[in-house]
């Protein structure tokens, strides 16, 4: 996905859809609202997908396989959209992290920054894109899910070589823009560490992110979206979401919309 797409997103910070149609000759609609604008409330009750929990891990470090084994575990719940972000600050200790990437990296720094607390560690799990918590607490990443919400429904669906992607109205922001962004992600890893704190373990990760790139932004009205599929879920054991996210000149803020294909559709 990174080089059919890459070149093209950095030249612009945030691709339009209709540019980003030029350019891959991809087929993509913006669709107007209905007469009756649904509402940020009404947009809540359709979507499927109530939160988006991205985990900061590495391979090298001993706390992190007990979040790992816990995201695992949250990847069978349909109402949640679970990301793997491998960091690569770690790998001095002894093992260098075969999955990891600078850019997520980058990403939990940026949090932080927004955040404004500078907490970055391994396991830490990010919930619809504010707070942070050790990702091996069970009791409280259970407490927040029980009553977490996205205000924007995203759904995704397959037809052919065609991914379309619906996202609802809803109300935006006073302050930041919306972007969407699209996340490809490998499904399933099972890495044999062979060195350092974790030697001898075979660790299993679920949805490891390979891209999380702009594709357009949201203005708060409904749009649709057609992507080609064999583009965004380039070769075997490939996945994506859609997430719709607040961002500002520090970084990333708050998640408003999530949604991925089901298991079966991911193909």
């Amino acid at each position: 996905m990174r080089r059919v797409m890459h070149r093209y997103f950095r030249l612009l910070p945030f691709a339009l859809p209709a540019t980003l149609a030029v350019m891959l000759g991809v087929a993509l609609a913006m669709a107007p609202a209905p007469a009756q604008a649904e509402s940020a409330e009404a947009a809540t009750h359709r979507s499927e997908t109530k939160a988006v929990i991205e985990l900061f891990t590495s391979q090298g470090c001993s706390a992190c396989p007990p979040a790992d084994a816990f995201l695992n575990e949250l990847s069978s719940r349909d109402d949640v959209v679970i990301l793997s972000l491998p960091v690569d600050y770690w790998d001095y200790l002894g093992w260098k992290d075969t999955l990891a990437q600078p850019e997520n990296t980058a990403r939990q720094r940026a949090y932080a920054a927004v955040r404004g607390d500078g907490k970055v560690y391994t396991p830490q799990m990010v919930v619809n894109g504010h707070g942070h918590y050790v990702g091996s607490n069970r009791h409280k990443i259970t407490s927040l899910l029980a009553t977490a919400h996205l205000p924007v429904s995203v759904s995704l669906s397959r037809t052919h070589k065609r991914l379309n992607v619906d996202i609802g109205a809803g109300t935006p922001p006073q302050d930041g823009m919306v972007t969407v962004r699209l996340v490809t992600f490998l499904k399933k890893a099972e890495v044999p560490i062979r060195s350092g704190a974790n030697h001898g373990r075979t660790l299993t990760y679920r949805n490891v992110v390979l891209d999380n790139e702009p594709i357009g932004m949201w203005d708060g009205k409904a749009m649709q979206l057609v992507l080609p599929t064999d583009a965004v879920m380039e070769g075997p054991g490939r996945g994506c979401a859609i997430i719709l996210q607040i961002e500002s000149d520090k970084g990333p803020g708050r998640i408003l919309g999530a949604g991925t294909l089901r298991a079966e559709a991911q193909g």
